[in-house]
């Protein structure tokens, strides 16, 4: 019997697939702890480490849920709610120790606006029963924002191994194209959802 034919499981809270997304959650306190550990490049290779984990399992638990078919209410609650937090958490701690900084700020301010503009967006549109899919951009989106921050959050760490600071130019530069698909993709959300709401309000 192949997998596909399997009949449904019982969701359970504690299935493999949200085990992982409990444990990217309990990831980021950790990486914000070691980005705050002062003075001490290894505790970068650290944070990388347990952000790099973080990130496989952003992948794992998908892909876990649609093979075994346990995806749950959930799932699909928490999974964007833990990548959120993630990189909203790792943007405040680059900027806070001088990592990102300048013009660059400017990007993770568009990032860390258009992900709370469209986690309301979602929760209205929840209300209404109406569910706007992940188009690819979008997901190129989240992928280039894991790895600018993955670059950034080696840093000065990496920066030991060369001899400019190309750790951190990748880094920003990947930061500033990662903003880019941040404003296209929150862009054509927005379009989306509003179009639901005409079509919601003028059905009214």
């Amino acid at each position: 019997m192949v997998l596909r034919d399997m009949p449904p499981r019982k969701l359970r809270p504690f299935s493999l697939p949200n085990v992982l997304t409990y444990g990217r959650i309990l990831a980021i306190p950790v990486v914000v702890g070691l980005l705050f550990w002062p003075g001490d490049p290894s505790m970068r290779w650290w944070a990388l480490a347990i952000y790099a984990l973080a990130g496989i399992t952003d992948y794992l638990d998908g892909y876990l849920a649609r093979l075994y078919q346990e995806q749950s209410s959930l799932g699909r609650m928490l999974d964007p709610i833990a990548d959120k937090l993630l990189v909203a958490a790792c943007l405040l701690m680059l900027v806070a120790d001088g990592t990102i900084r300048s013009w660059s700020i400017w990007a993770a301010i568009v990032i860390l606006s258009r992900e709370i503009l469209v986690s309301g967006l979602r929760e209205y549109l929840a209300e209404l029963k109406v569910s706007v899919p992940v188009s690819r951009l979008a997901k190129w989106k989240t992928a280039m924002q894991l790895v600018c921050l993955g670059f950034l959050i080696a840093g000065p760490a990496g920066d030991a191994f060369l001899p400019i600071d190309w750790t951190r130019l990748i880094g920003l530069l990947l930061l500033w194209v990662a903003a880019v698909l941040t404003l296209i993709t929150g862009y054509d959300y927005m379009k989306a959802s509003i179009r639901h709401l005409v079509e919601e309000d003028n059905a009214s």
